[in-house]
Parts: C-alpha cells; sequence; structure tokens
C-alpha cells in the first residue's frame, strides 16, 4: 500500500507499509525501529505490550513533541506507567496499529512537527 508522495527534499517520509517490511524514502527496512524527519535507528524491541521505560530512552535522546507507537498488526497498549513517562515529560503520545501509525507519522512530519515514531513491524 502506498502511503505518501515524498515532497520534502532529506525528510524520512514513510513510503509503503506492510506487515513485516516497511519503506522509508528509498530504504527497505525489514526490523522494528524508530523514524524522525531526519533519523533512521533499530529499535530492539519485540513487542508494545513488553515496553519498558528503559527501551524508552531511544525515542527521548531524539527530544519529540509527540512519540507515536505503533504496535503492529493490531492496536496494542504498553503498560500504562509507559505513557505516563512520556506524558509527565510533556511528550504526547499515541499508540496505534504500525499502519495507522505510519500514516499519522506522515501527517506530522509534513506539518513539520517533531515526532519520533516507534514502529513494530
Amino acid at each position: 500500500m502506498k502511503l505518501t508522495d515524498e515532497t520534502q527534499a532529506g525528510t524520512n517520509f514513510i513510503r509503503a507499509y506492510e506487515p513485516g517490511e516497511i519503506r522509508i524514502t528509498e530504504r527497505v527496512i525489514r526490523t522494528n525501529c524508530i523514524v524522525t524527519a531526519d533519523s533512521l535507528l533499530d529499535w530492539p524491541v519485540q513487542s508494545i505490550a513488553g515496553l519498558t521505560s528503559a527501551d524508552l530512552e531511544s525515542l527521548l535522546a531524539l527530544k519529540p513533541e509527540i512519540v507515536i507507537l505503533g504496535s503492529g498488526a493490531t492496536q496494542v497498549f504498553p503498560d500504562p506507567s509507559i505513557i505516563g513517562a512520556l506524558l509527565s515529560r510533556g511528550i504526547g503520545c499515541e499508540v496505534m496499529s504500525t499502519g495507522a501509525a505510519c500514516r499519522t507519522y506522515n501527517v506530522l512530519v509534513s506539518e513539520d512537527r517533531k515526532v519520533a515514531a516507534g514502529l513494530i513491524l
């Protein structure tokens, strides 16, 4: 499924997503990752349900305004303390299926929002 046309040169847009694979600009990614407008990092997280506060460190280091958590094929919420850890720092957090997270990320990036998406493929 094609998600968006890349309109801002040098910006990481998610161009396509299917279970197990994501295309960010021209790169094909087959592992869980963190993506921002200008960063792409491996994210060695096994599941959103098992997410720990230590797993948030890579996301927090990017200093986002909002974090989008893509939980895989279906929406699965992390422990409430995980969302609380983000909210207590003034960082918004949304949890959704990875397909929805990809679409939401693209909208926020196109609006020049400081967003980081943690994506479980």
